[in-house]
């Protein structure tokens, strides 16, 4: 496969390719049911920050944490952006949270009560001041709020009451932010989400105008949905502002990416490249939970997970494809692109981590590292994150 391949322009596009990891990925979560602590979990946004710095130096492709709001509260963004920096990283997507408090057990932004109202679209105007202190560039929102029973509230009115809340917060955005609207299935409402699917939030987005972007989280469909569809449609459309990353087998499970259907993943970072999609204006994201193994060598094992999806992508054959596609050649179509996807491209990602002067085993050199064994020996009193934290 490498044969005919132009390996030097694959592997610039592999160097050039990063992978944002969320703050909340290395804090202690769990399922419904239970949140499991792990030792040496951190206790501050800082100490988030110090791990995350651990899967960079290790992988040289995740430069950015996103941060969870408020969950990485602190009194001085700016500071926390400068101690960010000092350990090679920058901060990345700002994440509103309106689905904690005791407040929106009916919603949030399309609540019926114009006080709830008011309280959620205040913190989403303050993501917008803490993006101003971090030099973020995208602020990323997700809505809970939904029904659970026909005739609970007005379908409709919940809509209008989401336009007015998008609007008002675009209306706050900077000329180089972002705001990228995520979609759910279901759950924690299960009779209607107000923001469901794909068509809700690009409807809503293509409202808006073009610092509206919407995000695909992978996790977020129904069984045996054709996500590498939707990704096409919505680059065509210039509107597929980001992925959250992880894997799935039966709900939003939050595994890691690559976990569950490998061959998914490769087919979605295809149709990311075919159309034009691998620029920073598309951001990549890690949203998982680390819940019983230990979360900075998932992490790392994650991102070289979309690495190889990438790379894999990087080398079909795509005018051997579009030479069987012209010609209705149904089986060599799909053997060029099972070609690639067949491809160990492990040696071709080894040479380009060299070549930037890391380990081309980023998990091995990780626990040679003894960071391990650092953050347990540690962190040791105080409170550690987690959910809520």
């Amino acid at each position: 496969m490498l044969s005919g391949t132009n390996v030097q322009a694959v592997k610039a596009d592999l160097r050039a390719q990063a992978v944002e990891t969320a703050s909340w990925a290395y804090a202690n979560s769990g399922t419904r049911f239970k949140v499991f602590a792990q030792r040496g979990v951190p206790r501050t946004p800082q100490e988030k920050l110090d791990d995350a710095a651990q899967v960079h130096r290790h992988t040289g492709a995740a430069p950015t944490v996103a941060l969870h709001i408020p969950w990485d509260r602190t009194d001085d963004y700016a500071a926390l952006a400068a101690y960010a920096g000092e350990r090679g990283l920058r901060l990345g997507a700002i994440n509103a949270n309106v689905f904690q408090d005791d407040d929106y057990r009916l919603g949030s932004v399309c609540h019926p009560e114009a006080r709830v109202r008011r309280k959620a679209l205040d913190h989403l105007l303050e993501c917008v001041d803490i993006m101003d202190a971090t030099g973020s560039r995208d602020l990323k929102l997700w809505f809970s709020d939904g029904t659970n029973y026909p005739g609970q509230d007005d379908i409709r009115a919940r809509q209008d009451r989401l336009c007015d809340a998008l609007a008002a917060v675009y209306e706050r955005l900077g000329d180089d932010q972002r705001m990228l609207v995520e979609y759910k299935l279901f759950e924690p409402a299960f009779y209607t989400m107000d923001v469901p699917d794909w068509g809700t939030a690009y409807a809503h987005c293509l409202r808006l105008g073009e610092k509206a972007q919407v995000v695909v989280d992978t996790g977020h469909h129904a069984p045996g949905t054709n996500i590498e569809f939707i990704v096409a449609l919505l680059l065509r459309e210039g509107k597929l502002g980001g992925f959250d990353f992880n894997s799935r087998f039966y709900a939003d499970d939050d595994l890691m990416a690559g976990a569950a259907d490998p061959f998914q993943l490769f087919r979605i970072m295809y149709e990311v490249i075919r159309g034009g999609g691998l620029t920073p204006g598309v951001a990549f994201m890690l949203d998982q939970c680390h819940n019983i193994e230990a979360k900075i060598p998932a992490i790392i094992r994650s991102v070289m997970n979309v690495q190889e999806a990438t790379a894999k992508a990087l080398l079909v054959d795509r005018a051997a494809l579009s030479a069987a596609q012209q010609t209705g050649d149904v089986l060599a179509a799909n053997a060029v692109l099972m070609d690639a996807y067949n491809t160990d491209v492990r040696p071709l990602l080894g040479e380009v981590r060299e070549e930037l002067g890391i380990d081309p085993d980023p998990v091995a050199a990780y626990h040679r590292s003894g960071w391990g064994q650092k953050i347990i020996d540690e962190r040791v009193g105080g409170t550690q994150a987690g959910w809520g934290a």
